[in-house]
């Protein structure tokens, strides 16, 4: 067990850790970025063999192993808060104590999955999950792929399946054509991404589009979807399907910090409520890499005292959430989603819980007492969220540890913090 000091400790090493780091550290301070992935760059920039990384991910890579005083701390997860500058953490040789005097939370997000029918048969998996095992090596030479749901993120996936050999047949987004032409005729003010955007698009997106139930025996055979109000049945061999993402807060919420709309919420600094807390990137809010490399930057010069260099990025973060703001409501839910899931659907794949055993509870905790409902390995990321979506419970406060951690870890948490706060 170790103990590490810091001007500045970072948690996450995607877009807007990366940016908080480089801009921290311009102040001479030690800066420490902890992050759970083997290598840095977040879910957006996820590293792996069958990879070619944007310029601008290599770019900040080596930036940030170029200065001396940036300390990445890779494959580290936070466990436990201890004290009011101190967390505890996890990774592959121990645990320890940190101990910082600003904390700059750049935890990302999480994709939202929702339940229907056959979503737990093998070859159904999340959108992004899919895109991750493609960057991790899978090939998907031959095999047919419907990916649905909603967002930019199904564009993206489609062009991972096509890279890796997969033949996209379907690709149902749940908005209506009306509402994406109308965010599409504004791309004009983001000329990057209307680019992005017409290099994108796969021949086979259908909008007003929704997935009803996966069919298959022992794994997916077809889905039977809703295209245009009309019900059709499509042969796939793998299903991918993605709601949009949800920001992880479960840390900015064990802290204290003050939670709006479901994200972490921060003033023109990126300030959270807690004056030595800041936050920037998806867990403020989910507004895409540009965003997150703005506010992450923001953060890091307004916690180190540089608030000049931190207002000069102002009109550049207006921008950039202006582009937020019209993304969220181009692909907003439509009610129909939360239908999609019946009374004997499972809610929580891990522990065999349907939605039916649950829906009259009046909370998470009271489910999870109930049914066991979060129990299993995911610790309710998939099915609180979901949950939350299709009964409107209000969001769960978080339990230590934050995540699941060795029984020596967990053992060891109360002498580590113990001896913290004495």
């Amino acid at each position: 067990m170790s103990d590490f000091d810091c001007e500045v400790l970072i948690v996450g090493a995607g877009p807007a850790g990366m940016a908080a780091a480089l801009a921290a550290a311009e102040s001479g301070g030690l800066v420490r970025v902890i992050d759970d992935n083997p290598r840095p760059g977040g879910q957006i920039w996820r590293d792996g063999p069958q990879v070619i990384l944007p310029k601008a991910a290599n770019r900040y890579r080596q930036a940030l192993a170029a200065r001396e005083n940036i300390v990445l701390q890779s494959g580290c997860k936070l466990v436990a808060r201890c004290g009011a500058d101190r967390l505890a953490y996890e990774d592959a040789e121990g645990c320890g104590v940190i101990r910082y005097k600003k904390l700059i939370l750049c935890h990302g997000a999480r994709e939202l999955l929702l339940p229907f029918p056959g979503w737990t048969l093998p070859g159904v998996t999340g959108a992004g999950g899919l895109q991750a095992q493609i960057k991790q090596g899978l090939t998907m030479r031959g095999e047919r792929v419907v990916i649905a749901g909603s967002g930019p993120l199904l564009l993206a996936v489609a062009r991972s399946v096509k890279q890796a050999g997969g033949e996209v047949v379907l690709v149902a987004e749940q908005a209506p054509l009306w509402r994406l032409a109308a965010f599409a005729g504004g791309l004009w003010r983001w000329p990057g991404k209307l680019r992005q955007a017409f290099s994108l698009m796969p021949s086979h997106y259908r909008a007003g589009s929704r997935v009803l139930a996966a069919l298959g025996q022992e794994r997916l055979a077809s889905v039977r979807v809703e295209i245009g109000g009309r019900e059709s049945t499509v042969a796939c061999d793998r299903l991918a399907c993605g709601f949009g993402l949800v920001a992880n807060i479960e840390l900015a919420m064990l802290l204290g910090c003050r939670i709006e709309h479901d994200a972490v919420a921060v003033d023109h600094w990126q300030q959270t409520s807690l004056v030595q807390v800041y936050a920037a990137g998806e867990c403020t809010g989910i507004g895409g890499s540009e965003l997150a490399l703005t506010e992450g930057a923001i953060a890091g010069y307004a916690a180190t005292g540089q608030q000049e260099k931190a207002e000069a990025l102002a009109a550049q973060r207006r921008r950039w959430r202006r582009f937020a703001t019209a993304t969220a409501s181009a692909f907003r839910l439509d009610e129909r989603v939360s239908s999609l899931a019946k009374p004997q659907t499972l809610l929580c794949r891990c522990e065999d819980v349907t939605l039916e055993q649950v829906r009259h509870q009046p909370d998470w905790n009271t489910a999870k007492l109930s049914s066991r409902c979060g129990m299993g390995a995911c610790q309710g990321k998939v099915c609180a969220a979901a949950a939350r979506q299709l009964l409107g419970w209000p969001l769960p406060a978080p339990r230590v540890p934050l995540t699941p951690v060795r029984t020596e870890t967990l053992a060891a948490l109360g002498k580590l913090c113990s001896s913290d706060d004495n």
